[in-house]
């Protein structure tokens, strides 16, 4: 009786917990949906070209991007040609953006739906937890990035908020301080309100970060330029090298910029699926990413050369956080309010992208992974959690070589991008059975075998194999060949292109089911899906009618293998 009684309890407090959902769904797809999974209903619909616009203006002005051209300039490239790599990089980056977008866009649905048409119903689960890892991992280290720019905030109302003589109770090897923790947590605390709001109302944090960040990162140029008296030596310095190394440092230069946005590329349909229109979420998004970024960029280059003439006698610095350190140290209190506003918008910009390249998207993955408890909210609220208890400090101390792994991740990202885009574009030409996406049962086209499509995974692998033997060179394994560190150097590419074309190939000689035999989108006639099984008839695949316009070609049962 009392073990009868205990159940009902825990079963009464499962029901409690769970999200919404449509009533009659099976316990199979109520491992498949929530609200927050579902196609968005028109009523969501809310982000048009300018809100676009506003996020790639907002997500552009980051740290990150502020010193991406640090490393080519060490490396021996020119200002203007580590520029021209962003350009080049960050147009590259936001046409596959666009193309994996478009999908979002089309037809309303998320990366982790997405990801069922190429990878099977059960088989979207790897890399959708894939890409929830290391959502996690990068919400930390952007937090604790976060954090430097909350301690200059402090620091320049009170100068005593000083790591070199506050009391500090970390150890020596931890990589941090008890003032740089404290900073830490205080930014990642004030961050969790923003985790509250849902997905089409947080445009408004983008269209006030796309005002205030950029006026401050202006005004840190201007105020450099002046203080110098002049843009410094980085500008007048020519390339170091020359040749074959000038080609292959440009390519690597091109690649990083990719690859600084290869989770975005991926997970672009979290936020396009709310496009008002499905062209909403192309140009607007193709044009401002490689400005947008290429801006900031320009501006963290002039900064940084004219640190050079600040202080005489020292190295750039790339890190603008460092700078308005040392701006505190010498200044006044003019300086200081200065200091303080510039990190302020700083600290925004950091929210704003850990918002949209972590939070969300480990939120939207995580509502795959458990849809009956788990929604993107408290998906977002997992990943905060998780990015505080893995002590992101420890993760960049400069003997860790950690950053160098979270940089070399584009190589895994690039294959699933390239099965994603090969499926959508050259397999199925457009074509997807929404309802079906959120099918369970055996017969359904995106079912395959046991629920994984091994086509995908096939294609998977072979992207990361060809970078496998380089990414062992990145991270310091010697004996490396020569050859496979120059299919490195063009490893988001390499990892797509050999992914893409296996997917594409397999496809052919396994032909999958659910395929249109002519460039056939139907996504923007969906109003709303009804998910629940219609079991007064006979047939295994009932769809909802404004789901399937015009004519389409596809198998009744799953490819036999």
């Amino acid at each position: 009786m009392s073990r009868r009684l205990h159940s009902g309890k825990l079963s009464a407090l499962a029901h409690k917990v769970e999200v919404d959902h449509e009533e009659g769904l099976t316990s199979a797809q109520l491992l498949l949906t929530n609200h927050d999974l579902k196609p968005v209903e028109p009523a969501r619909r809310l982000w048009g070209p300018w809100n676009f616009v506003g996020f790639w203006v907002a997500d552009s002005f980051n740290i990150n991007t502020w010193m991406i051209s640090s490393s080519m300039v060490v490396a021996g490239l020119s200002w203007w040609q580590s520029w021209i790599c962003v350009w080049v990089g960050y147009f590259i980056a936001g046409f596959f953006i666009c193309l994996t977008g478009r999908i979002g866009a089309m037809y309303h649905i998320g990366f982790p739906v997405v990801a069922r048409s190429s990878f099977g119903i059960w088989g979207s689960l790897w890399p959708v937890f894939n890409r929830a890892a290391m959502a996690c991992v990068w919400y930390g280290v952007q937090s604790y990035i976060g954090g430097h720019c909350v301690y200059i905030m402090i620091r320049s109302i009170w100068l005593s908020w000083d790591r070199e003589t506050m009391p500090n109770t970390f150890s020596e090897t931890s990589g941090t301080t008890s003032v740089d923790y404290a900073s830490f947590f205080i930014f990642w605390f004030c961050s969790l309100p923003a985790i509250w709001f849902p997905v089409h109302q947080i445009r408004h944090l983008f269209t006030v970060k796309a005002y205030f960040v950029p006026a401050a990162g202006l005004s840190l140029f201007i105020w450099a330029l002046v203080r110098a008296g002049g843009p410094g030596p980085i500008i007048r310095q020519s390339n170091t090298i020359h040749g074959s190394d000038l080609a292959w440092e440009m390519v690597k230069g091109i690649m990083s910029s990719i690859a600084n946005f290869a989770t975005l590329i991926v997970n672009d349909p979290d936020f396009s699926r709310f496009a008002a229109k499905p062209k909403d979420a192309l140009w607007s998004q193709f044009f401002t990413i490689p400005t947008g970024f290429a801006v900031t960029s320009f501006i963290g280059i002039f900064v940084s050369s004219s640190s050079v003439i600040i202080y005489p006698g020292s190295e750039p610095i790339w890190d603008p956080l460092n700078l308005l350190e040392s701006f505190i140290n010498d200044g006044g209190s003019g300086a200081r309010f200065g200091v303080f506003v510039i990190a302020a918008a700083f600290a925004l910009a950091q929210l704003g992208t850990n918002i949209a390249a972590n939070s969300i998207s480990a939120g939207t993955d995580m509502t795959a992974l458990l849809p009956r408890y788990i929604n993107i909210r408290r998906g977002g609220y997992i990943c905060a959690a998780v990015g505080l208890a893995m002590c992101p400090y420890s993760l960049l101390t400069s003997a860790n070589q950690f950053t160098t792994y979270l940089s070399a991740y584009s190589v895994f990202l690039s294959s699933i991008a390239g099965v994603l885009i090969s499926d959508y574009y050259f397999v199925r030409r457009g074509y997807l059975e929404v309802k079906e996406l959120y099918d369970a049962r055996k017969t359904g086209p995106y079912f395959f075998s046991f629920g994984v499509n091994w086509r995908a995974y096939a294609a998977y692998i072979a992207g990361i194999l060809i970078n496998v033997v380089g990414f062992a060179d990145a991270v310091g394994t010697p004996g490396v060949p020569i050859g496979a560190r120059y299919i490195y150097n063009v490893n988001f590419f390499g990892g797509f292109i050999v992914s893409s074309g296996v997917y594409y190939l397999l496809s052919r000689f396994f032909p999958v089911p659910a395929c249109s035999d002519k460039w056939l989108e139907v996504g923007d006639e969906i109003t709303d899906v009804s998910l629940v099984y219609d079991h007064s008839s006979g047939s295994q695949r009932e769809f909802d009618e404004e789901a399937v316009v015009g004519s389409k070609k596809y198998d009744d049962e799953p490819a036999k293998m």
